[in-house]
């Protein structure tokens, strides 16, 4: 197999999502302010049309391009979850964009960017293809972070994200610019090779490897590089938060186990205690200070920081059915996650004013239907049902307080029960039938480790 040969069904799911998130803009002017929807649709076409691109995909397992691409189970598993992600996103901010009067192309144009750069950073076998992957995922989420503009805290928002991503984006690049030094490759099967030398100056090496790891714990969240994370996720618009909350989480995991597993396992010992450090922390902080969160969005965030904790003890196990498992959590997360989000932003109202936990009192007797579902996302989330957790103190009041909203004026767009549908019937079918995906996941954990 030549591997500079050019094979376009490798690469195709990113190909579809940027052609159409270039259509998107390019149709905005021939599109009537009241018929701005049917952009969002074609957004939502696209990320079905990667999901069928993703058969030519995986038929083309391999190295491609000079070896910096890499098509595989784990690449191929992580496209999906991606596709998946984007797709429930579109689902849930069609009506939430035209209800805030920002029913604007350029949102979807921009969740298919990120989403193509996440996928570039989960199919990447060399570290600049990873960089670029990051920048193409993190701009245009700094830019959906602060979409409401009219929003003095989404405004906020972006700029808190920008500073942060700012300094991790720096922290990845000069790690690479390091391990370059060092090696001479930012290949990654070529850096695990150059690192069983002994003329290697393991001081770079080990330098290197911290500066991307600091990186990417920016990126995934976890303490103590998760100060950003409650008011970042508080400030942008729902949908976009509940994508902030998944996505980008779970780019940074595969990543950080592309890159550890394959370049770094000589150095194991060294990172994977720092990650039993972190992973601890996180879990402990996140929870802890979830319980006292008024605001649902914010208890929601601390939550995201407590599961990135968890799939951190899996990283740090460093072993394959460490990475099995935590592969399948990533997307069992990103379904429970994006279920929540979905609820939230149906009652949210204009301009996330309903987002308090006592704004859910008396939802159980008024809509039955989804204070079911944001039972079910809240006690997947959850683990361990009954359980004394602070995700049982919503559905507390949605059920053993008396209402003080009516909830009349919450209506669902069709959009939104797909999301909700999808969302739902994943999170159940992981729980109830969850053996063909941890097959999968672990046959994709396998090619972590080469």
């Amino acid at each position: 197999m030549n591997l500079a040969t050019i094979n376009l069904s490798a690469i195709l799911p990113a190909v579809v999502l940027s052609v159409f998130g270039i259509a998107v803009m390019v149709a905005e002017p021939f599109v009537r302010d009241r018929n701005k929807s049917r952009l969002g649709w074609l957004a939502f076409a696209g990320t079905l049309a990667a999901m069928l691109a993703l058969i030519p995909m995986a038929e083309s397992r391999g190295q491609w391009y000079s070896s910096i691409w890499i098509v595989d189970d784990y690449s191929v598993f992580f496209t999906f979850v991606f596709l998946l992600i984007a797709a429930v996103t579109i689902l849930t901010s069609l009506d939430f964009l035209r209800r805030e009067g920002i029913n604007y192309s350029e949102f979807h144009a921009l969740l298919l960017f990120a989403t193509a750069g996440m996928l570039m950073m989960s199919s990447s076998n060399e570290l600049v293809m990873v960089f670029l992957g990051l920048e193409i995922l993190s701009i245009a989420t700094y830019v959906l972070a602060g979409f409401r503009r009219t929003d003095l805290k989404s405004n906020e928002s972006a700029l808190k994200y920008f500073l942060v991503g700012s300094f991790s984006s720096a922290f990845f690049l000069y790690g690479v610019a390091l391990i370059f030094g060092a090696t001479g490759s930012t290949k990654l099967p070529a850096i695990a090779e150059s690192l069983r030398s002994a003329e290697i100056q393991m001081s770079l090496v080990y330098l290197s490897a911290a500066l991307m790891l600091i990186a990417m714990c920016f990126k995934v969240a976890v303490a103590p590089f998760h100060i950003w994370t409650p008011d970042v996720y508080e400030g942008a618009p729902t949908p976009v938060t509940g994508f902030m909350s998944v996505g980008p989480k779970a780019a940074g995991f595969a990543v950080l186990f592309r890159v550890f597993l394959t370049a770094f396992p000589t150095i194991e010992d060294r990172w994977t205690s720092a990650i039993w450090l972190v992973a601890a922390l996180t879990m402990v902080l996140g929870n802890v200070i979830a319980l006292v969160q008024p605001n649902i969005k914010r208890m929601l965030a601390y939550s995201s920081i407590a599961h990135a904790g968890y799939v951190a003890v899996a990283f740090a196990s460093a072993s394959q059915r460490g990475s099995s498992a935590a592969l399948f959590y990533l997307l069992a997360y990103s379904l429970m996650n994006l279920g929540a989000f979905a609820i939230v932003t149906i009652l949210s109202r204009s301009e996330d004013k309903m987002v308090n936990l006592t704004d859910y009192a008396g939802l159980g007797a008024k809509r039955p239907g989804l204070a079911a579902a944001l039972s079910l996302f809240l006690l997947s989330l959850a683990g361990v049902p009954g359980t004394a957790d602070y995700y049982l103190s919503v559905i507390v009041q949605m059920y053993m307080q008396e209402p003080n909203e009516e909830f009349s004026d919450v209506r669902m767009a069709g959009s939104l029960r797909v999301a909700l549908a999808v969302s739902a019937i994943g999170t159940i079918y992981l729980g109830v039938w969850p053996t063909r995906i941890l097959d999968w996941t672990a046959a994709a954990a396998m090619n972590a480790f080469r």
